[in-house]
């Protein structure tokens, strides 16, 4: 299977978990005008090298806690 790479910004932080948002654009099936749609996304930041603002890239991994199923890969770009 795959691992599902996630790029977002980080809006919360706590101690060793950041919380990402990955916004995106959907066409309505009905009145086809483009909405903008957000999913939220909690990741392991063992390091804690993020901070709030940031841009970063995360990727699937085993369950790390009940919500918690992703990791930082990278951070692409800082506040």
């Amino acid at each position: 299977m795959a691992k599902t790479k996630i790029v977002g910004k980080v809006v919360s932080k706590i101690d060793k978990t950041i919380s990402v948002v990955n916004e995106f654009k959907v066409k309505h099936p009905k009145y086809l005008k483009s909405v903008r749609k957000s999913q939220k996304f909690l990741a392991h930041d063992g390091q804690n090298i993020a901070e709030v603002g940031m841009q970063v890239e995360i990727i699937e991994t085993a369950p790390i806690s009940k919500n918690k199923h992703f990791e930082i890969v990278r951070i692409i770009e800082a506040k």
